[in-house]
């Protein structure tokens, strides 16, 4: 019987595996725009743990390893910025994404007032776009990263969740 993957709140001991992670998922995205120096590659692990102390970061598990994680915070006009969304290579296809999403989205509304969810992705990440079309969000626009790949913005109120996810 194998092990089920599950969802939770990560801990200071989490930064690690969720830095190492990253950057294991992020080369995808590295190679898709020929960019080495995207952020998810170049955030530090003091970076990382920073965040995991103050943002709203959840973590995928399968037994003790993170396979998955997502980092949220509320910006100063009631948005949630959601990002750093990844899932294992070996796992993605297998709505852990999905479910890491709501579980951000949940709690960012729940204990951080979120109006509404914001989140980017790179111009060519189909895959990507896909997941966060399915999950309710919609294109609002478009913005050059300071790493200088093309970005699409895109949105979703509070409250409004996929059925299937």
């Amino acid at each position: 019987m194998g092990m089920s993957v599950t969802i939770s709140v990560a801990t200071e001991q989490d930064a690690e595996q969720i830095f190492r992670l990253q950057y294991l998922c992020f080369q995808s995205e590295a190679a898709l725009y020929g960019n080495y120096r995207i952020d998810p590659l170049v955030q530090t692990l003091d970076s990382v743990r920073q965040e995991v102390a103050a943002d709203c970061v959840f973590v995928a598990r399968l037994g003790e390893e993170v396979v998955g994680s997502v980092r949220g915070k509320v910006t100063e006009d009631g948005a949630a910025a959601i990002g750093k969304l990844c899932v294992h290579p070996r796992l993605q296809g297998h709505g852990i994404g999905a479910r890491l999403l709501r579980a951000a989205e949940a709690a960012l509304e729940s204990e951080r007032g979120a109006t509404r969810f914001r989140l980017f992705t790179g111009h060519r990440s189909e895959g990507n776009l896909r997941l966060y079309r399915r999950v309710g969000y919609r294109t609002v626009g478009r913005a050059k990263g300071d790493d200088g790949v093309e970005m699409i913005i895109l949105e979703k109120q509070a409250g409004q969740y996929a059925a299937t996810a």
